[in-house]
């Protein structure tokens, strides 16, 4: 399966899953981190610059690499939240090639096809992943937020917003 099938969101979004037997499991193991409190002083936000579908461990892959950073500070130093849920199916209509082939299997054209994973779709400038932090962790939240980046697959930018606004 290659990854330029799915990243492009291309016609209606497939999310009935009563019709599929043996529906593919979200591999998100917790969508927040840390520890939540009110006493952060700055908000990171990892947002997406263009339109794409992100796959379910891509998003899981992105938010261990982003938490195991920021871990680094304490457990408690942080607080991170994955912003996006992977509600659509993904499809695969499995062609045949094996050896004794000499050509692929073209047959059936628009198959149904079996579930393989599940993605999100995302919009530019959506928010995918965002994170709390005090102004002593805020280099490692970049870090993290730049490494959680490169396993997405799509361009990205953070921001940054300051919470303790002075009076």
């Amino acid at each position: 399966m290659k990854g330029s099938n799915y990243r492009e969101p291309r016609g209606m979004p497939y999310v009935r899953r009563e019709y599929i037997s043996g529906k593919p499991q979200s591999k998100i193991a917790k969508f927040s981190s840390g520890q939540a409190s009110q006493s952060y002083e700055y908000k990171l936000e990892l947002v997406a610059t263009e339109k794409i579908q992100i796959r379910h461990n891509a998003l899981e892959a992105a938010r261990l690499a982003a938490s195991k950073t920021m871990a680094q500070a304490g457990e408690t130093s942080f607080f991170s939240k994955l912003k996006v849920y992977p509600h659509v199916l993904l499809r695969e209509n499995k062609m045949i090639a094996t050896a004794g082939a000499d050509r692929l299997q073209e047959g059936m054209r628009r198959a149904f096809g079996k579930a393989t994973g599940l993605a999100a779709r995302v919009k530019p400038g959506q928010t995918i992943i965002e994170a709390y932090v005090n102004s002593s962790n805020l280099e490692l939240a970049k870090n993290g937020f730049k490494v959680a980046s490169s396993k997405l697959g799509c361009p990205t930018e953070t921001r940054i917003t300051n919470l303790q606004q002075n009076n």
